[in-house]
């Protein structure tokens, strides 16, 4: 029989507990920038219409060369800092992502080799732009269940590689980016709140991506914007209440990036009050799919925007049409 030292490792493990909390969050975007004037380069489209439609200015590409890997990478690297962990006290790593090109090794996996993180469990979820928040709330049970002692979360996309540049419905949208979060327990009181989650399958087919590798993004505008500002803002509200916080004592909102529009219909009809900080991210990094609600946080937290141990909604959709949101304490 293999001992447990040299067969298994049970370092990340630990006893079942009541609370987990955000140790450290961080995020990556590529160098290079797209503004909308360049984008009219390549499609029928100019400045104006683009910001009238999605409130989008510019969005962040990656290089040729860079993967999903590089950019979740550079953000998990960050978090983990930030968190004053060592990469052996990590036990869990999912990466949320829908446009990696490689199905195996996952991006966790790499992830994992590239910090230098032993034995932990790795693996990637596909929820499509409401990734993070399904992976979040994935490893906050973990971590609850004492399956994993602490747990890195991450948000990646490069979206470029699946956009259609001929179609000017949907590349003005997309951009490339990482955010991460590790977690681990602690506190009195919760600092992950009760996800709430799910899916529409009548719509399914609304956000997608189609056909083999290449695939292309595809969406129905219309249907998508129609379904978010009408059921998003029930999903925040029920998040808000399962965690028992009032909209009115959220320090933060930070919804899926997907458009201007739909954000701030979302903060209007939740009736946020003025002073509330309110992720508008879309404007400068576009619709970054899972990365979008960790890469807006991130920032949000090392601009001293959102205070230590404040309370901030989550809130995301996608493919599917899915969605996860929850409350969530910053570190």
């Amino acid at each position: 029989m293999p001992t447990a030292t040299s067969a298994f490792s049970t370092s990340g493990a630990s006893a079942p507990t009541g609370h987990t909390r955000l140790l450290g969050l961080g995020h990556f975007q590529p160098e290079r920038v797209m503004t909308n004037d360049d984008l009219a380069q390549l499609v029928d489209t100019n400045d104006e219409w683009i910001r009238q439609r999605t409130g989008i200015t510019t969005r962040h590409l990656a290089a040729e060369e860079e993967t999903v890997a590089d950019l979740a990478a550079a953000a998990a690297a960050k978090a983990l800092a930030a968190s004053g962990l060592q990469p052996d006290e990590i036990g869990l790593i999912t990466v949320a992502t829908c446009s990696n090109r490689d199905r195996c090794p996952s991006v966790a996996a790499q992830v994992a080799a590239r910090l230098g993180i032993q034995g932990a469990v790795a693996f990637d979820l596909n929820n499509g732009c409401a990734g993070f928040c399904t992976a979040l709330a994935t490893a906050d049970h973990s971590v609850r269940a004492g399956a994993a002692r602490n747990a890195l979360v991450i948000g990646a996309e490069k979206m470029s590689d699946v956009v259609d540049w001929t179609d000017r419905s949907t590349c003005i949208l997309l951009g490339d980016g990482a955010g991460a979060a590790v977690i681990g327990t602690g506190g009195s009181t919760p600092g992950i709140g009760p996800v709430v989650w799910g899916s529409d399958a009548s719509k399914g087919d609304a956000v997608r991506l189609m056909g083999a590798w290449q695939p292309r993004f595809s969406q129905e505008g219309q249907t998508v914007f129609r379904w978010a500002t009408t059921e998003v803002p029930k999903i925040a509200r029920e998040a808000c209440a399962r965690a028992g916080v009032e909209v009115s004592d959220l320090a933060g909102v930070v919804t899926h990036q997907a458009n201007l529009r739909i954000i701030e219909s979302i903060v209007r009809q939740l009736g946020v009050p003025e002073g509330t900080v309110v992720a508008r991210d879309v404007v400068d990094s576009g619709n970054t799919s899972a990365a979008s609600v960790p890469l807006a946080l991130s920032k949000l937290v090392e601009r001293g925007d959102l205070p230590p141990s404040s309370p901030v909604l989550l809130t995301a959709f996608g493919g599917g049409l899915s969605w996860a949101g929850q409350v969530v304490f910053t570190p």
